[in-house]
């Protein structure tokens, strides 16, 4: 027996199904997006959706740990995590299974499950597509992966594109230069990521003059490209971990304008996504209409070592739902042919030859009500003279 609000078809928030419309279109863009990352010289790998714990986790902070949907192993009674992300999993691979010398390109296509809705109410089990580049420290590194990115939303439709870019290199250096405590730099990062200026200038009151002035002016320091000589002229004091940060912020905004001279580009300094994962670069996708980040990712070096390699690495993600939610992807439902249920073997050599030939043929069942058979078919196998022969369906 149920009752009104938990009907037993009814799923999750959060969670959706694809009917055969929709599902055909992400398909079909799944394919294409696939084949760009492989023109691109990314290999794909698929690595399974429930780890252990401590595998999982490694090295990823607590953010992702929030998201980790968590169950017990019942042969081992170890805890086992569905995996909310991609990434920490691709670093293992990297780190343990590839045992490249140099770069290694690695992509990958799933489902990752979240253990709640985010801020704008998305999905909890998004099917991520992403790229992650492995062995290299470099600007150029990050400058192919979001090239990379923003030709695969291009390839999925997406127009109008603003990128942000932002570094949390900076934040890092301001620091380990001012030597703040954990605690306060803990509730300083969350201020500092809701951009609340009340708040920030609150937990910077007891600090000395020229620290206090260098965090809160972070909040300042967003904008076009111009914004990054105004924070090289007054994030001068911190020196120059600082000021290659935000270097590598004018590398990469600068190979954008100068190479996808279609999408706007906008800087925040300040940006703390992924604080406690990310370690240098990193970047969103938005679109007009869209709250929600497109495709995202930066730069996480280091994340390997608990396996073992410390490689440097940077890397995306996207859901494809979201996309497809957006109108990306395009599926034309091809009318079919309507072939007779018969283990005749003349019948059953043309269906195959037709098939073979990209025809969609359906087999009529004896208990198959007829008019069903138009929202599927606009033609039909009749055998004339002892010949198969196609002809169009009639009244």
């Amino acid at each position: 027996m149920t009752t009104r609000g938990h009907e037993p078809w009814l799923l999750p928030d959060g969670v959706e199904e694809l009917l055969p419309r929709r599902a055909w279109r992400l398909e079909a863009l799944r394919r294409r997006l696939l084949d760009l990352l492989f023109q691109r010289g990314y290999e794909l790998v698929l690595p399974p959706l429930v780890e252990y714990l401590d595998s999982l986790l490694t090295g990823v902070g607590e953010d992702l740990d929030l998201e980790t949907v968590k169950v017990t192993d019942q042969s081992t009674g170890r805890m086992m995590g569905v995996r909310a992300d991609h990434t920490p999993q691709v670093a293992r691979i990297d780190a343990r299974l590839m045992h490249e010398q140099g770069p290694a390109r690695l992509c990958y296509l799933g489902s990752v499950l979240h253990a709640r809705p985010d801020d704008f109410g998305g999905a909890r089990e998004p099917l991520q597509l992403g790229a992650e580049l492995f062995g290299s420290r470099d600007t150029a590194a990050d400058c192919e992966i979001i090239e990379t990115m923003v030709a695969l939303l291009q390839a999925a439709g997406v127009e109008g594109m603003h990128l942000t870019l932002g570094n949390v290199g900076v934040y890092r250096s301001l620091v380990a230069w001012s030597g703040i405590e954990p605690q306060l730099e803990h509730a300083l990062h969350d201020a500092l990521r809701r951009k609340s200026a009340p708040d920030v200038r609150a937990l910077l009151e007891n600090l000395p003059q020229e620290p206090r002035v260098l965090f809160a002016t972070l909040l300042d320091l967003n904008g076009d490209r111009q914004v990054l000589a105004r924070a090289r002229d007054l994030l001068q004091p911190a020196g120059g971990e600082t000021l290659r940060a935000i270097e590598q912020l004018d590398t990469v905004s600068g190979f954008v304008a100068t190479s996808m001279p279609g999408i706007s580009i906008s800087i925040d300094v300040a940006e703390l996504r992924g604080y406690r994962y990310h370690t240098g670069i990193v970047f969103s996708v938005y679109t007009p209409g869209h709250g929600r980040a497109l495709a995202q990712g930066g730069r996480y070096d280091g994340v390997g070592a608990a396996f073992g390699r410390a490689r440097g690495a940077t890397g995306f993600s996207a859901d494809l739902r979201d996309l497809i939610r957006l109108g990306a992807g395009t599926h034309t439902a091809t009318p079919g042919i309507a072939a007779p249920f018969s283990a005749d073997a003349s019948l059953r050599g043309k269906v195959a030859e037709l098939r073979a030939s990209g025809e969609r043929v359906f087999y009529i069942l004896p208990d198959e009500p007829a008019g069903e058979l138009r929202k599927k078919c606009d033609r039909t196998l009749q055998q004339r003279r002892g010949e198969w022969l196609i002809e169009k369906l009639t009244d």
